[in-house]
């Protein structure tokens, strides 16, 4: 690794000879990752990890053929060969540092203040922007998908290494501890190298739950009302929290036997702990602060009031009613910590008093104090910045931290209600039942107030299941309040009754209110995933919204909400069908909301490959139709990438403000183009999406002996054995693709470099068109096309048909082999030529210099671990019992991942 930073690295083949620039980061940190190896592993491993790697760079410089890679990996030992991943991988993941802090992969699109000029530049005002985000949302939901392959410690050292460069940064040789900089860095680096990166047991959900909170607490705590404080002075006011967090973690159920009421009451619960630990700590330090005497200052009735009601007697404060104000403050605090947790905080008061009723009062109590320091000063003190940011904070996160969504399978839930309805006498054969017949008897128990469920009836474990998650819902509304939890997604939504037997469900813990004016206290909301599902999602959605019962929960809510899934669309149909489909289906989807009057929040079921939804949120939200977003967008954040773009508060505060950023001009930009263009633009995808479609699905689907081959030539048995989540990687035990989550599918795809998933079908469908005029066309005019051309060049980037032929190497069928990877190596070609014919490029990213330095720089990297996980599968699947040999593919799984960045 020493050697890495006397070379620029250039690469041949598909992608054209050019020259890499490294980052002198990523110089300085491989010169210490060398030395530790040296010194760790001894100068015999060094030099020979040093030959692969200096090798797989010449290789790409092109001066030597490429098969000259192997013989180094030939000559080492199963240890030194852990070794040799165990390098590599700690290279890529300190590269991936390195370009982080330079904000290259942490989305530096736009900050706030840059869309409201290019607002301004259009006519739209401040006032516009601050109306539309005062009744907007923005979420990232972090989800617990099993794409993230590294263990927490590993990214915990990856985080400290990147305080120790900020302290460089800025000219200190030593740290705060008198420690040498360089030193202390090569000591992380030592302790990344000794740390086991493979995980030794199974992920369990508290697991998720634990991770989840440590982004939630050191990252998104903090990072939002600064981001807030600095908005107030962009638009001029002080706007609503718009900008919200979520997750899925301990309440999606979908395909999860390990999702329980037992977790959802974890989540929650170590949620609330988190947060009301945090506020506590802040009211501490607020108190040690306002030290203002009564005798130097004035005093309004309010603060006075809130001192007195405190009962804090203590002598040496009894001119400080700033902090006998905070003393009550804090003892309420205290109160409501006990009253959620069972228990005294940590910290706890020596006064007597009552617990918040909700957050709003706390805050209302903290304004009270603000307002009394107005008074003081023309204002000076009443700028407090830490008292502002707690009060933000308490507005943005509640008692809850975290909205947490509910989401089950809606063929879990016709089965309950079936029983439900036959053990209560009401119908016995439910599933027998038309949809008309059924949405009727749906309708009809809705409104009544008599429940179905009953404590002296016994129920499958699985109602019983379905039934606690319930309860434990309505417990969690009455100890953190409605925010805890206000959405259950329907995975698998096909017709209207899906959606009103969530309602139903909820109706027997008192979620759904039957009376003359029906009350959700969480919403039903529709996940549409396969492209037939998102064909009919606008006529499932207008007859739900033409319900009356539907309309008056809805408007006092103020919107609905519906999802749309990347992962299974593209499964279903392939890249190109997948992301038109959801952008038709999203505008269909917003027509049918403003027929009824209602606005409308789409979910966007992302993930960080871009057969998956991945790339740039702020390009993705961008090119969404201005029609669809309003202000109002809720994105998954799954599994890789939310170490990525959130793992300092640095990139974190980047992404969020891009996010933001994109919200905006997506609501309120003006329309690049004219109906007429949308028209004939619209036309032609429809071409192109038709005929990728249907060569997708004759590979994927028609093709008899595919599952087999897909399942020989990828590692997705080994990584199906990875310790890398709570989430079996299959819905069901069956070997069709339709049964397979879309993660392992992605996933597995990425690890053997084809990346089907991103570009198959493509290549096909602009064969099939000899317009190539409109096509320029479109890339210049639409955003959304643009877009989705420069993830499918990303995605070709990433990927080398040469060495995914040799995994094709493992399929033991010969005819099967020739067959299947010779049309998948035609429609490569096929896409990467026609891609460059319709951008106009020589190469694939050559207008996007720093992704494309970024993917050269880890070609080098990856070659070789691709060839020794080649090996090691065939080995381990003629029946090598060696552990070492099954560790060394997951050490190559978790190396391939890292270096790819978003390959899940």
């Amino acid at each position: 690794m020493e050697k890495v930073a006397d070379k620029t690295v250039r690469t041949t083949g598909t992608n054209g000879s050019r020259s890499v620039e490294q980052n002198p980061d990523i110089r300085f940190l491989g010169r210490i990752l060398g030395d530790v190896i040296r010194r760790f592993g001894g100068d015999t491993l060094f030099r020979r990890i040093e030959y692969i790697r200096s090798t797989s760079v010449d290789r790409y410089r092109g001066l030597i053929s490429g098969d000259a890679v192997d013989p180094g990996l030939a000559a080492l030992s199963q240890d030194e060969a852990l070794d040799f991943v165990r390098g590599f991988m700690l290279f890529s993941m300190l590269a991936n540092l390195a370009e982080d802090r330079q904000s290259e992969s942490a989305e530096p699109d736009a900050t706030l203040a840059e869309a409201l000029e290019i607002l301004k530049g259009e006519g739209v005002g401040e006032d516009q922007v601050a109306a539309l985000l005062d009744d907007g949302l923005i979420m990232p939901v972090l989800t617990a998908h099993p794409t993230e392959v590294r263990r927490k410690s590993m990214i915990d050292h990856k985080n400290r290494i990147a305080d120790l460069m900020r302290v460089r940064d800025q000219g200190h040789s030593e740290t705060p501890d008198g420690e040498r900089v360089e030193e202390a860095l090569a000591r992380q680096v030592a302790f990344l190298w000794l740390t086991r990166p493979l995980r030794r047991e199974r992920l369990f959900v508290a697991d998720e739950v634990e991770t989840a909170l440590s982004y939630m607490r050191d990252i998104f705590l903090p990072v939002l009302p600064r981001l807030y404080g600095r908005w107030e002075g962009v638009l001029g006011r002080r706007p609503k929290s718009f900008l919200r967090l979520g997750s899925w973690i301990g309440g999606d159920r979908d395909g999860n036997p390990n999702v329980t009421v037992d977790s959802l009451r974890l989540a929650l619960g170590r949620s609330s702990d988190t947060v009301l630990l945090y506020y506590l700590d802040e009211v501490h330090a607020l108190g040690a602060e306002l030290s203002i005497s009564a005798e130097l200052a004035n005093v309004t009735p309010q603060l006075r009031a809130l001192a007195d009601r405190s009962h804090d007697a203590s002598p040496a404060r009894a001119d400080e009613p700033y902090r006998r104000a905070i003393s009550g403050i804090y003892a309420r605090l205290a109160a409501t910590y006990e009253a959620k947790k069972g228990k005294e905080p940590p910290r706890p008061s020596r006064l007597q008093a009552e617990p918040y009723a909700s957050p709003a009062e706390f805050s209302a109590e903290l304004q009270a104090i603000v307002e009394a320091l107005a008074c003081e000063g023309n204002g000076l003190l009443s700028a407090h910045a830490p008292l502002r940011r707690l009060i933000r904070t308490v507005e943005t996160f509640g008692f809850h931290l975290a909205t947490l969504d509910l989401r089950q399978n809606s063929n879990v839930h016709e089965k309950v209600v079936a029983e439900l309805l036959a053990t209560a006498g009401v119908q016995p054969d439910y599933l027998a039942l038309s949809e008309d017949e059924r949405v009727a008897l749906l309708r009809k128990e809705l409104g009544s107030e008599r429940l179905l469920s009953s404590p002296f009836l016994t129920y499958s474990e699985q109602t019983q299941t379905e039934l606690a998650i319930m309860h434990g819902a309505a417990e969690a509304h009455a100890l953190y309040g409605p925010a805890a939890i206000q959405y259950h997604v329907i995975s698998k939504t096909e017709q209207l009754s899906d959606l009103l037997e969530v309602h139903l469900l909820l109706k027997e813990a008192g979620l759904w209110s039957p009376t003359k004016a029906p009350h959700a206290g969480i919403m039903a909301v529709p996940l549409f995933e396969t492209i037939a599902d998102l064909e009919r999602a606008p006529e499932v959605v207008r007859k739900w919204l033409q319900l009356p019962e539907i309309m008056t929960a809805v408007t006092e809510r103020g919107h609905a909400e519906v999802m749309i899934g990347y992962s299974d669309s593209n499964k279903d149909g392939g890249y190109l069908t997948s992301v038109w489909s959801l952008y038709k289906g999203s505008e269909a989807l917003a027509a049918v909301f403003a027929e009824a009057g209602v606005h409308m929040q789409l979910f966007h079921g992302r993930g960080g490959a871009v057969g998956r939804g991945g790339g740039s949120s702020f390009a993705a939200i961008r090119a969404q139709s201005k029609v669809t977003v309003q202000g109002r967008i809720r994105i998954t954040e799954q599994g890789e990438v939310i170490a990525a773009k959130y793992a300092t508060p640095d990139i974190a505060a980047t992404n969020l403000e891009a996010m933001t950023a994109a919200t905006v001009l997506a609501s309120l930009e003006q329309d690049e183009l004219s109906e007429a263009d949308h028209g004939r633009f619209a036309a032609m995808m429809d071409r192109l999406s038709q005929a990728s479609f249907s060569e997708y699905r004759s590979l994927v689907y028609d093709e008899p002996g595919f599952p087999t081959f897909f399942r020989q030539m990828t590692p997705l048995s080994e990584i199906a054995t990875l310790n890398i989540g709570s989430r079996p990687a299959s819905r069901t035990k069956s070997d069709r693709i339709e049964d397979l989550r879309a993660i392992p599918w992605v996933f597995s795809w990425a690890q053997a470099r084809v990346m089907l998933p991103g570009w198959y079908g493509v290549g096909s469908a602009v064969s099939s068109t000899q317009d190539l005029g409109l096509l320029r066309e479109m890339i210049a005019a639409w955003p959304f096309f643009r877009t989705s051309l420069d993830n499918i060049a990303m995605v070709l980037a990433k990927s080398d048909i040469a060495i995914s032929a040799r995994y094709a190497e493992l399929v033991e069928d010969e005819k099967m082999r020739d067959h299947l990877f010779g049309r998948i190596r035609d429609e490569w070609h096929r896409t990467h030529d026609a891609l460059l014919e319709i951008t106009g490029e020589t190469s694939l990213l050559e207008r996007n210099r720093r992704l494309r330095n970024s993917i050269q720089l880890r070609l080098p990297y990856i070659e070789p671990l691709n060839h020794l996980q080649i090996e090691l599968m065939r080995r381990f699947r003629s029946g090598e019992t060696d552990q070492k040999v099954q560790d060394g593919i997951h050490l190559t799984i978790n190396a391939i991942a890292t270096a790819l960045r978003n390959s899940g």
